[in-house]
C-alpha cells in the first residue's frame, strides 16, 4: 500500500468516509466502517434526520440533498450542491454527476457525486471523481459499498497524497 510506503513522511493524514444513497438505512457495518474518521461526506438521498444525527456522532458531516431528499421538510435547510476543501484538495459535492457543471472551477481537484448506486474511483486528468455506491437498500444487483479515503501531504517533497479505497459492507461482497 502506497501510505505504508511513506507514513514516516507524511506531516499530517487525514481519514475521510464518503458514503451515498442510504434511503433511510445506515446498516451496522457502515456505522463500524466510519468509525476513527476525522470528517463523513454524505453525497446525498439520506432518507431521514435520523441518519444525519447518527452519522454526526460519529464525526463532522458535510452533506447534499439528493433527489428522494427534494421535498423533504426535514431536508429543507441541507443544500443541493458543496463545495470544500478537504485537506487542501477543493471538493466539488453534487448528488447527480449529471449535475456537475460542464466548466469546473479550475481548482477543483475532487468530485464526489452519488445518485446512480454505482460504485467509482476514476482519475480523469488531474481530477479525481468518487462515487461510492450506495450503502443502504441494495439495488438490482449492485454492491452495497462506501468510500474511506486517507489524504495528507509527503513533507520531503511536498507533494499531495490521496488513497481512496472502497469497502464492500456485506461479507458475500468482500
Amino acid at each position: 500500500m502506497l501510505l505504508q510506503n511513506f507514513q514516516r513522511g507524511i506531516a499530517h493524514l487525514m481519514k475521510i468516509a464518503i458514503i451515498s444513497d442510504t434511503h433511510n438505512l445506515l446498516r451496522p457495518q457502515a456505522i463500524a466502517a466510519l468509525q476513527d474518521c476525522e470528517q463523513i461526506i454524505h453525497a446525498g438521498d439520506i432518507g431521514n434526520a435520523e441518519i444525519l444525527a447518527q452519522l454526526v456522532a460519529i464525526a463532522p458531516v458535510h452533506v447534499v440533498r439528493g433527489n428522494n431528499d427534494l421535498k423533504s421538510a426535514w431536508a429543507a435547510d441541507i443544500p443541493d450542491v458543496l463545495t470544500l476543501d478537504l485537506h487542501g484538495w477543493q471538493t466539488l459535492l453534487v448528488h447527480d454527476i449529471a449535475d456537475v457543471p460542464a466548466n469546473l472551477a479550475p481548482d477543483t481537484r475532487l468530485v464526489i457525486t452519488g445518485h446512480s448506486h454505482k460504485p467509482c474511483i476514476e482519475w480523469r486528468g488531474e481530477r479525481l471523481y468518487i462515487n461510492p455506491g450506495s450503502a443502504g437498500p441494495r439495488r438490482f444487483k449492485l454492491p452495497v459499498t462506501l468510500v474511506l479515503m486517507d489524504i495528507g501531504k509527503l513533507m520531503d517533497i511536498g507533494k499531495d497524497l490521496i488513497e481512496p479505497r472502497l469497502v464492500h459492507l456485506l461479507d458475500s461482497e468482500a
